[in-house]
């Protein structure tokens, strides 16, 4: 009986010692059969397609980290955009193919440039039945460049490419000739290494001053820009630095009312520089885009009164570093060669960064524009052709450079029948 016991002790200790523990399942171990499915679907192949064009090796896993990146992307792309560094600010933006209609306004806008006692139409004079072309032409050429206030300089510069071309045997006709002188300009006009057209917000906000002689056109030029500023969407403060007029101020509160921007002005006869410092402030708690600056006329010939101007331009250098952020010169394109006279001394007293050119539609010699570019080797930004806002263009050198010296489809064909 005992020794029956112990057998069957050790028949149950052997069992589960043995046969017992071998087929037990592991803890955590998936049931048999319908683990082994669940193990071999993970959700890992999904993204494997996109490997698929990946290298292999360490840099695999690049290519994994590289769809991620778009949500920091698009946060920056939602950054607006006058808090760039170097947005550009154009306020005008004509729609794809719309340059012929930009050449015909520019046409239109240097109509007396295009008479026949103007630029274009003595230009067209001097060539129109020409059977042979000859270094004589020169000195003709020479004479209505000059008369059309191109310049000295800017003249010695067109005329040595027309001479070369003729003594090479290159211009051949006149329709070279034209080519030739409309490469040249647009080649003066095009300067290297600086920004061409219209603005660019440069700062939170753009301060912009606007400087020149008397009556060159600097309110009105800026009520205009004003204007178009603030229907491209952005906010504009105005500053009536031209405290020793008081038209000037009435005149930029009238653009204000108009457009629907802030003016700030002081007192008659205030510091001017105390203006523009409360402008750069107002714009700043208000969240405007851009101030334009006016100031007072100023004599090129008065030392003092450029000395001023420079203390204005480091008075908004204290309200926000690096202000003025665009110095424009203001020139009235009638006056000629006096423009480029003026153009030089404030060149010297101040940093500028471009020109306006106003009231070109009332002048014949539209060779000024080239002139003053290539004297000053500054950029023309601005053109005014008109009394209305939409007159003051932003200046493109190429449709310029057609406009005032392109020829119309019939006087090519009539020109090409001539020779």
């Amino acid at each position: 009986m005992l020794y029956a016991l112990i057998a069957v002790v050790a028949v149950v200790a052997i069992y589960f010692l043995f046969l017992r523990k071998r087929g037990t399942p592991e803890l955590g171990a998936p049931p048999t059969g319908r683990a082994e499915p669940k193990r071999q679907e993970p959700k890992r192949p999904e993204p494997r397609p996109q490997k698929a064009d990946a290298p292999s090796g360490p840099s695999a896993p690049a290519s994994g980290e590289a769809s991620p990146p778009p949500p920091p992307s698009r946060k920056r792309d939602s950054i607006p955009a006058p808090r760039s560094a170097e947005a550009p600010l154009h306020v005008s933006q004509p729609p794809p193919g719309a340059r012929e209609l930009e050449v015909e306004g520019l046409r239109r806008g240097l109509t007396k440039s295009r008479e026949s006692e103007g630029f274009f139409g003595r230009l067209r004079s001097l060539f129109s039945g020409k059977r042979q072309l000859d270094t004589a032409l020169v000195s003709e050429l020479e004479e209505v460049l000059l008369t059309s206030d191109v310049g000295v300089e800017t003249t010695a510069l067109l005329l040595e490419r027309v001479r070369q071309g003729l003594e090479k045997g290159e211009l051949s006709d006149t329709e070279k000739v034209w080519d030739a002188l409309r490469a040249e300009a647009l080649r003066v006009l095009d300067v290297a290494g600086t920004k061409r057209g219209g603005l660019a917000l440069r700062g939170n906000p753009t301060v912009v001053l606007l400087v020149g002689v008397n009556g060159a056109g600097k309110t009105t030029t800026i009520g205009k820009l004003a204007t178009k500023l603030q229907a491209a969407g952005h906010k504009v403060v105005l500053a009536a630095g031209d405290t020793f007029r008081a038209a000037a101020v009435q005149q930029l509160v009238v653009w204000g009312e108009r457009v629907g921007c802030t003016v700030v002005k002081g007192k008659d006869g205030a510091d001017p520089g105390s203006v523009v410092f409360d402008a750069i402030k107002k714009a700043q708690e208000s969240g405007a885009d851009i101030v334009l600056a006016d100031t007072a006329g100023r004599l090129h010939t008065k030392t003092n009164l450029m000395t001023e101007m420079k203390k204005i331009a480091k008075t908004a250098e204290k309200a926000l570093p690096e202000a003025p952020h665009e110095i424009l010169l203001v020139m009235d394109a009638t006056t000629g060669q006096n423009a480029l006279a003026q153009a030089r001394e404030f060149k010297e007293a101040l940093p500028l960064t471009g020109i306006v050119l106003t009231k070109l539609d009332g002048t014949a010699k539209g060779g000024v524009v080239i002139g003053v570019a290539h004297a000053l080797s500054l950029p023309v930004r601005f053109v005014g052709l008109g009394e209305r806002a939409e007159d003051l263009r932003e200046f493109s050198a190429e449709p310029f450079v057609e406009a005032l010296l392109g020829r119309e489809a019939d006087e090519s064909s009539s020109t090409a029948g001539a020779s």
